[in-house]
């Protein structure tokens, strides 16, 4: 069997006749009927709403330009072409450039010509252990152990 809850009315009882509530009653059914209005309301002629307006046209033809238009004859802009055009071509050389007198280009060179002449020693020298060898050494005809 289900428990019934009451619902009380808690609080100060509310008087539907004073101005608050009556206001409040009026707004909520132009809220309903959406009459409504927030804000400050809007100039259809002033400049920014033109411009809006302007905006809206361009991009629903396709013609929309954001920002600054673009100085093709400046510093920036000359550069960037310039770039590009490397780019393009497969010309443009990324990061810093090197040094050929530098000591570590020195050093990479004298390892490049070691390799081609097959002097250089690879991997790592071979680790000296404390192990002793012995070995089997015959002299005179006497076999002797040697540390």
């Amino acid at each position: 069997m289900k428990k019934v809850v009451k619902v009380e009315n808690r609080g100060r009882k509310v008087n539907p006749n004073s101005a608050r509530q009556i206001r409040l009653k009026e707004l909520e059914a132009k809220r309903a009927n959406g009459e409504l209005k927030r804000g400050r309301p809007v100039n259809p002629n002033s400049v920014r709403q033109l411009e809006i307006e302007r905006k809206m046209l361009n991009k629903m033809i396709g013609n929309e330009t954001r920002g600054r238009k673009v100085d093709a004859s400046s510093a920036r802009q000359v550069r960037l072409a310039e770039l590009e055009s490397k780019r393009a071509n497969g010309e443009l050389r990324r990061g810093r450039p090197v040094n050929p007198n530098s000591a570590r280009q020195q050093r990479l060179a004298e390892m490049e010509v070691k390799r081609a002449n097959g002097e250089v020693k690879r991997g790592r020298p071979a680790k000296k252990t404390g192990k002793i060898n012995f070995e089997k050494v015959s002299i005179n005809g006497v076999d002797m152990i040697v540390a």
